[in-house]
C-alpha cells in the first residue's frame, strides 16, 4: 500500500543527563540513581502517519543509534504493515554485511507497528490478538550493598501490592548471595513470589550451590545463572535443579537460538523482549513457539518505562506469559512521555488509544537529544 510505504526515518541519540549538567555515572552494575542515555526511532509513512519507539542506548547513546542507522536504510520504502516480511528480508541484509547489535532491529519494528495501529485505529496489542486486558506486575531491584537493603525494598515492593519481587544481588560472593536470599524469604514470608537474577556467576558450581538453596527457599526461577550461550553448564543445571532455570534473554538469533535452547532442555522458561531480541514481530514468533512446546516465555524488562509501554502491548498478546517486569525503583526510568503504565492493585492495565498508545513527551526528548541520524 502506497499511504503506508516508510517515506522518512529519524533516529535520535538522547542523553540520559540533562544536557549541560555533570554527567551522571553510569556502569555496568545497575546502581541506580542515574538517568540512562536513549534512544528514539520515529518512522513517518507517505500518507503522514508516524510510529515511535524508544531504544536501548546503551552506555553511550551516540554510539547506539550510529549502529541503528546502519538499519535505516533497511526501512527506508519498505511497508509499515509488512511485519513478517521485513524480519525475514533483513535476516539476508544483515548477515551479508552489516551485523549489527541485537538491539538495532527492535526499535524500527516497534514504531511500525504504531503506525499499523494508528492506520488501523486499534491498540497493537488487539491487533496481536488479545490474550488478557490485565498482567501481574514484579519488580527487580538494583544490584544493593546488602541483605538489609533486599529486606527493606522487598517489605514495600509488597506492601505496595505489587505481585512479586526479584533480587539481583550484589555479586560479592555465593554466600553472601545466599545470605540475601534468606534473609528477604525470612521477611516477606512463605507465599509472596520471588526470583533471583544474578546476571550470570562465576562458575557452574556456584550456580548450583545458590541454585539448591535458592528452590529450598521456593524462589519461582533462577534466572542466568550461567551466560545464555553457555549451554552446557545450563543444561547441567536443569538437570541437577528443581528450580526452574531462566534464560535466553540476551541471545542473538531470536526466536532460532530459543527453538534451540527450548529442543536441547537448556533452560525451563525462556525470556524474550522488544528491545533486545527484535522488537514486537520477533517476540510473538518467540512466545508462540514456547506456547506449542509447553514452555513459559516471560519478558524481559526492557528498562525505560517508554519502551514498557511498547513491552505491555506483546505482554498482553501472549498466553504462556505470567508476569510484566519493570525495575525498582522507577524513577530512574519513567521519562520521556506524558502516558504512564497504569497500575491497579499490582496488576498493569491494558492501555487505552490507538497504536502504541504513547504520548511522548517531545520536549523533554528534543532537550536531551545530542545527535540525530
Amino acid at each position: 500500500m502506497i499511504g503506508s510505504t516508510i517515506e522518512k526515518i529519524e533516529i535520535r541519540a538522547c542523553s540520559g543527563p540533562n544536557l549541560g549538567s555533570a554527567a551522571a555515572t553510569v556502569t555496568t552494575d545497575l546502581p541506580g540513581g542515574a538517568r540512562p542515555d536513549f534512544t528514539v526511532v520515529t518512522v513517518t509513512t507517505a500518507d503522514g502517519t508516524t510510529g515511535t519507539s524508544f531504544g536501548f542506548g546503551a552506555l553511550d547513546a551516540r554510539a547506539a543509534a550510529s549502529a541503528m542507522s546502519q538499519v535505516k536504510p533497511f526501512f527506508e520504502g519498505r511497508d509499515v504493515f509488512d511485519a513478517n516480511k521485513n524480519l525475514k528480508d533483513f535476516e539476508m541484509f544483515d548477515r551479508r554485511w552489516n551485523h549489527v547489535p541485537i538491539y538495532a532491529y527492535g526499535p524500527f519494528d516497534n514504531a511500525c507497528w504504531d503506525a499499523v495501529g494508528k492506520i488501523a485505529q486499534q491498540p497493537v496489542y488487539k491487533l496481536l490478538g488479545a490474550a488478557k486486558d490485565e498482567i501481574p506486575l514484579y519488580v527487580s531491584s538494583m544490584f544493593l550493598s546488602g541483605p538489609e537493603a533486599y529486606v527493606a525494598q522487598a517489605l514495600e515492593v509488597k506492601e505496595k501490592g505489587i505481585k512479586g519481587y526479584k533480587l539481583h544481588p550484589p555479586n560479592k560472593g555465593v554466600d553472601f548471595d545466599i545470605e540475601c536470599y534468606r534473609a528477604v524469604r525470612e521477611a516477606v514470608g512463605p507465599d509472596f513470589i520471588l526470583m533471583a537474577d544474578p546476571v550470570i556467576m562465576s562458575s557452574y558450581e556456584q550456580a548450583l550451590k545458590a541454585g539448591k538453596e535458592l528452590q529450598k527457599l521456593n524462589f519461582r526461577w533462577f534466572e542466568e545463572p550461567l551466560l545464555d550461550v553457555n549451554f552446557n553448564g545450563l543444561k547441567k543445571l536443569r538437570e541437577k535443579l528443581d528450580i526452574p532455570i531462566c534464560g535466553t534473554e540476551v541471545l542473538a538469533g531470536t526466536y532460532y537460538s530459543t527453538a534451540h535452547c527450548i529442543k536441547e532442555g537448556i533452560v525451563d522458561i525462556v525470556r524474550t523482549d522488544v528491545s533486545w531480541r527484535g522488537g514486537i514481530t520477533a517476540v510473538m514468533k518467540t512466545a508462540h513457539l514456547a506456547e506449542a512446546f509447553g514452555v513459559q516465555c516471560e519478558l524481559h524488562t526492557t528498562i525505560y518505562h517508554g519502551l514498557e509501554q511498547v513491552q505491555l502491548h506483546a505482554a498482553l498478546a501472549i498466553s504462556n506469559g505470567e508476569f510484566f517486569e519493570t525495575l525498582y525503583p522507577t524513577d530512574d526510568f519513567e521519562f520521556g512521555t506524558k502516558t504512564s503504565l497504569n497500575i491497579v492493585d499490582g496488576m498493569v492495565q491494558a492501555p487505552q488509544g490507538t497504536g502504541l498508545c504513547i504520548d511522548y513527551d517531545w520536549d523533554f526528548i528534543e532537550d536531551h537529544t545530542i545527535a540525530i541520524f
